[in-house]
């Protein structure tokens, strides 16, 4: 998770301070309005490090952040065929420069591109015609077949009328 808004320099040294004069973590939290816990980390530090400065970080700073990335599954989410190119020139649109891989990462990282729906059908058009040809021949055929079925019958019913 991001860390929030971090505290100015100046406010550390006064918690420092207000802890050499002899205050303890509860009178310095009401002195300075902030929760005890806070008061706690900033003296820790100044025990350990010997200094309340912002150190640097470990680790390569993200290139998305978490808004372009619900930006993303957004798109996403509206048209799963989208390609990371398309997804790259949309977020070129919101001055937001990202790698096409950078953002294929960050999808299978998120698990939003799983499995997406084939696309193409499992069968051609010209096989799909000619299978509605063949059902709409034998249709007729067996109309045909009824039809003739039903004179043979009547010709029967005269044959043997007469």
């Amino acid at each position: 998770m991001p860390r929030s808004n971090e505290l100015p320099e100046e406010f550390k040294e006064r918690v420092i301070f207000h802890y050499k004069a002899g205050n303890g973590y509860k009178s310095i939290s009401k002195i300075m309005g902030l929760h005890r816990s806070t008061i706690r980390s900033i003296i820790c530090k100044w025990k350990t490090h010997g200094t309340v400065m912002n150190l640097p970080r470990s680790g390569r700073p993200t290139k998305i952040s978490p808004r372009t990335q619900r930006k993303i599954i957004q798109e996403v989410s509206k048209n799963p065929e989208i390609t990371s190119k398309e997804l790259q020139a949309s977020l070129a649109l919101a001055k937001v420069k990202v790698h096409d891989s950078t953002i294929r990462r960050r999808l299978d990282r998120i698990r939003h591109r799983e499995r997406v729906s084939r696309g193409k059908p499992l069968q051609k058009k010209k096989k799909i015609n000619t299978q509605l040809l063949f059902e709409k021949k034998l249709q007729e055929d067996s109309q045909v077949f009824k039809e003739n079925l039903v004179k043979t019958e009547v010709a029967e019913v005269e044959v043997s009328v007469s």
